[in-house]
Formats: C-alpha cells, sequence, structure tokens
C-alpha cells in the first residue's frame, strides 16, 4: 500500500510539473505582441516599459487582468489583450515569471539615500521599509500584491510611484502602495527607483 501511495503520488508530481511545462510553452508562444516593448524573455531595452522577466506568477496575472479589464488603464497596450481568455493569460504570466531578470546599475551618487529608503524607510514621515513588502532582495513575494522590484529600470519605477501618488494607478490593494507614495518627496522616488535597479 505504501508503495502504491507513493507511486501515486510520483505520478501526480510529474503531471503537475508536465502542465507546469505546457503552460509556460504555451504562455511564450502567446508573447509575439509583447516582445517588442518586453523582449522576448522580459527584460526590454526601452526603460518606460516594465521587465516582466522573473516576476510572480500570482502579480503577473493580476496586472495582466486589470489591464484587460480596464482596471489599470495603459494606452500602449489598450486592445492588445481582448482577444486572449484567463488560461491565456495565465499561461503568459507563467512564462514571463520563469524567466531570469538582468540587473541594471545603480548611480553611486544616490546610492545610499536609495537603500537607507528601501531598507528602514523614513520614520519621520511614516514611510515604511520598502523591504518589508518586497523582500530583502526586492524579489517580491508569491502573491498578486507584492511584485519584484530587482533591477527594474529607474525610469519605470519612478512612472508607476509618481502615478500612485498622483492618483492615477489606483489598482493597488487597499490603496497599499498610494498612500505610501504620497508620503515620499520627488527626491526620494528618484533616489529609491535608481536603486532598485541595481537591487539583487
Amino acid at each position: 500500500m505504501r508503495h502504491l501511495c507513493l507511486g501515486f503520488l510520483f505520478l501526480l508530481s510529474a503531471a503537475c510539473h508536465g502542465q507546469t511545462n505546457d503552460a509556460i510553452a504555451h504562455g511564450k508562444a502567446l508573447t509575439s505582441s509583447c516582445v517588442a516593448c518586453h523582449g522576448a524573455d522580459g527584460n526590454g531595452q526601452i526603460s518606460v516599459f516594465p521587465k516582466l522577466a522573473g516576476q510572480p506568477h500570482r502579480y503577473l496575472l493580476k496586472q495582466l487582468d486589470d489591464i484587460q479589464s480596464g482596471k489599470r488603464p495603459v494606452p500602449q497596450m489598450a486592445t492588445l489583450l481582448d482577444k486572449y481568455s484567463a488560461q491565456d493569460l495565465s499561461d503568459i504570466a507563467a512564462y514571463f515569471a520563469n524567466q531570469r531578470t538582468r540587473i541594471g546599475q545603480a548611480s553611486a551618487d544616490t546610492l545610499e539615500q536609495g537603500e537607507a529608503l528601501y531598507r528602514f524607510g523614513n520614520p519621520d514621515t511614516a514611510v515604511p521599509a520598502c523591504a518589508s513588502c518586497h523582500g530583502p532582495a526586492g524579489k517580491g513575494l508569491n502573491s498578486a500584491v507584492f511584485p519584484a522590484l530587482s533591477g527594474q529600470f529607474k525610469a519605470y519605477t519612478k512612472t508607476q510611484l509618481n502615478d500612485f501618488k498622483s492618483g492615477k494607478r489606483n489598482n493597488d490593494a487597499a490603496s497599499m502602495m498610494q498612500t505610501i507614495a504620497r508620503k515620499l518627496s520627488a527626491e526620494e522616488i528618484d533616489a529609491v527607483s535608481d536603486y532598485l535597479q541595481g537591487l539583487h
């Protein structure tokens, strides 16, 4: 009986692994329209568009869902996701989640300020440490809420923080990022965005 159970668990594990591989392969086949802005492996060269490589699957899927539904307006992606099913979006997210992020270079000029804000926050303005939700190495959490920040383009991160601050972007859980971003100065946004570009 014990051998039978172990054999069943092995077959179940192999089946799940196969489904995962199938999802990744299917997701890759659907990314032809993503390549121009995000790169074939999710590491694009245009800094206003985010790196998708290495993002948690659940976070990527939420963003794709939000963009498709219009909850997160992204003019450059208008209608691009309309043809995809929920499974298609999940598979696309699986493909990019399984790619490796290429890390950039942070500027020495703002490194100290950016690192301090990321690791310790700003107690004077009640800004929490970014690392408390996004992890010490910026890898994010396996959730739909906290993305990976490690290696993300400075220009993209800076834009998103400013959009959260102004309320232009508002698809964050419980308005968490909007609340935090409103407490950040322009100098802090610049410094932490630059720091994240080289964080690994």
